[in-house]
């Protein structure tokens, strides 16, 4: 079974690319999400598209993030015979304030104060449609 889901959390530790056994790069990265009983619940996500793995590659450990994409539920024991929840979410599309971010940063700036060789503005999404329910 699986479920289309907006994720929203924070990226529990830095993201990783890797590279599939065709030679297709792809991106994995585990996210803390906030349960509904106030605990944490852990998603191992994936991301094939460019701008998901690019968007998650940018993040550090602690950032904030919202991704959708197809969410499958699925559980496993722990040490003390504990069923877990678990959740795998392959990423469709990845909303972060990166991009926002440095735009307010390089807009703030005067023209004097910006370095000369300043880091180019990234910009991932650039359809929103998918937050207020419509197709990207």
């Amino acid at each position: 079974m699986s479920i289309e889901a907006l994720i929203l959390g924070k990226l529990h530790q830095k993201a990783e690319q890797r590279t599939s056994k065709s030679g297709k790069p792809f991106v994995t990265a585990k996210a803390r999400a906030a349960s509904g009983d106030g605990e944490s619940l852990f998603v191992n996500v994936i991301a094939f598209s460019e701008s998901a793995c690019a968007a998650l590659l940018a993040l550090e450990a602690g950032d904030s993030l919202a991704m959708a994409g197809t969410l499958k539920p699925g559980a496993w024991v722990d040490r003390e015979g504990n069923a877990r929840p678990s959740v795998d979410l392959v990423v469709a599309k990845v909303l972060t304030v990166y991009g926002l971010k440095k735009k307010r940063e390089a807009s703030t700036q005067s023209p004097e104060q910006q370095p000369l060789e300043s880091a180019p503005v990234v910009e991932f999404e650039q359809d929103h449609a998918w937050l207020a329910g419509g197709d990207a």
